[in-house]
């Protein structure tokens, strides 16, 4: 059966807190893992949140901050040392190559897993698999930053009438959905288009195109709001967004499921980025993450 949720290792942005460890998001789909932004202390929450090793698929860094990437060590060796049998493919900004280089030879260790590296230069899809499309937008903060998305190809929904209806039955349906017709009725007569499941991750950036471009009709958005609407200003120095900008690009995207997360240590109240979230006109499903969280991903439409 498959699996599609989001495991939230850790929550905090520049400093974590007694409450909230570093950025960490593990995305199940189906049979893949991809692990997104794991900062300082990721592989002990690994471990908290029952994530092995050999989950792991891909690794994905938006950029080079330490509380997106001090992990990467850790989490290289442990796919290493655990003999992961798998491919494992790295994705990151080109231009934090040496930061990269760095991280994932950072000690000794014994090198028993080829990490496969394609790092990111430009917009664009990153891979295709038969499940999904993986793509990248730039995104506005200081230094060069990739947000990540996944598309699901669409897909058919077989509709019982119209199979009942063109004497389709049995193993029948089966062969129409292969061969796209079957005695002069095709598969367009007894189905409709199911559309894919759209999944982004948003961190650190302003609000910009790319922003749009990566949450634009998921069923799921992962973003930063690192400061409340008060602080907008900061937020706009220092190149984040605020709970009700990122609610609000959610909304103008017809986000079904919007997940808030990597907030400052200047906060202690959860509750205040929901009520803003919700202030600025977001209506859909709504997350205030907090670690060690599962969240589903909304049933297709």
């Amino acid at each position: 059966m498959s699996v599609r949720e989001l495991v939230v290792l850790g929550t905090a942005s520049q400093v974590p807190t007694r409450h909230r460890n570093h950025n960490g998001y593990l995305l199940r789909w189906d049979g893949e893992g991809i692990l997104f932004d794991p900062g300082e202390g990721t592989q002990r929450q690994m471990l908290r949140a029952g994530v092995a090793a050999h989950d792991l698929n891909r690794i994905c860094v938006t950029h080079f901050h330490g509380d997106h990437s001090l992990g990467l060590a850790g989490v290289i060796q442990r796919v290493n040392l655990d003999r992961v049998t798998h491919p494992v493919t790295a994705h990151y900004p080109r231009s934090g190559q040496r930061f990269f280089d760095r991280l994932r030879y950072a000690t000794a260790y014994r090198e028993t897993v080829g990490i496969t590296e394609a790092p990111v230069d430009a917009d664009g899809p990153l891979a295709r698999t038969g499940g999904y499309t993986l793509e990248a937008r730039r995104l506005s903060h200081p230094v060069e930053s990739y947000g990540y998305r996944l598309v699901e190809p669409d897909g058919r929904r077989m509709l019982p009438e119209r199979l009942a209806a063109h004497g389709v039955r049995g193993p029948d349906v089966g062969r129409i959905q292969r061969e796209g017709s079957l005695g002069g009725v095709s598969l367009e007569d007894v189905s409709e288009v199911r559309r894919g499941q759209r999944f982004a991750f948003v961190m650190d950036t302003r609000l910009c195109d790319g922003v749009y471009a990566l949450a634009e009709g998921c069923d799921m958005l992962v973003i930063e709001s690192t400061f409340l609407d008060e602080d907008e200003r900061l937020a706009v120095e220092h190149g984040h967004l605020t709970a009700g900008q990122a609610a609000r690009a959610a909304r103008e995207s017809g986000v079904r499921h919007l997940v808030l997360t990597h907030f400052s240590q200047r906060y202690t109240d959860p509750d205040q980025f929901e009520r803003q979230a919700r202030a600025a006109g977001y209506e859909g499903e709504l997350t205030v993450a907090h670690d060690l969280l599962r969240v589903p991903l909304p049933k297709r439409r």
